[in-house]
């Protein structure tokens, strides 16, 4: 199966992609080629885009995420920039399962990436973006909470989180499921 090719043509169309941020020092010789109705501000180069804006996430029937080093949260109220390769977007749509689900579990931050993502090891169920959301919500809890713990049977806490948000994102089994099984 071919890969649909990206470009400044065709990037904005249903498109999931990830991109770093970048310091402001590293465009201020760029040219801006195109200026969305958002306020959104793009650069074409032969080998990706720059995108200088103040809304991350959610951009129309894209899903377009910054990933900075920076300790700011992208807080979609001040502009940031960030740089994507055109081979760095994916097909992006509502229906088909195209997202999983990542935990790092230092920092029990949780987030979805793109099936055609390089790192994705097949291990992690495939979901809609729906049901991702809904899975995300549901780890988001037991990572954040301990209420949904109380008429289990366990040792550690922290262990038994693991143990369930790793069921969550390899196994298609219900949160009430595996909590079932737990009592």
């Amino acid at each position: 199966m071919t890969s649909k090719k990206y470009n400044k043509t065709n990037f904005h169309k249903h498109t999931f992609c990830e991109f770093t941020e970048v310091d402001s020092m590293t465009v201020s010789e760029l040219k801006w080629d195109y200026k969305s109705k958002s306020g959104s501000s793009y650069s074409f180069t032969n080998e990706g885009v720059y995108r200088i804006s103040n809304h991350w996430g959610r951009a129309a029937n894209c899903r377009w995420r910054l990933i900075s080093n920076s300790n700011l949260k992208v807080n979609n109220s001040q502009a940031r920039i960030g740089y994507a390769k055109w081979s760095d977007f994916y097909p992006n749509n509502e229906t088909e399962n195209l997202f999983y689900i990542e935990v790092n579990f230092n920092t029990n931050e949780v987030t979805f990436q793109h099936k055609n993502n390089p790192k994705y090891n097949s291990k992690a169920v495939l979901r809609n973006a729906s049901e991702t959301a809904k899975v995300i919500r549901q780890i988001k809890e037991i990572l954040e909470t301990d209420a949904w713990a109380k008429y289990l049977d366990f040792e550690n806490l922290d262990e038994l989180r693991k143990e369930i948000c790793i069921k969550l994102i390899e196994t298609s089994i219900s949160f009430a499921e595996i909590k079932r099984s737990l009592l």
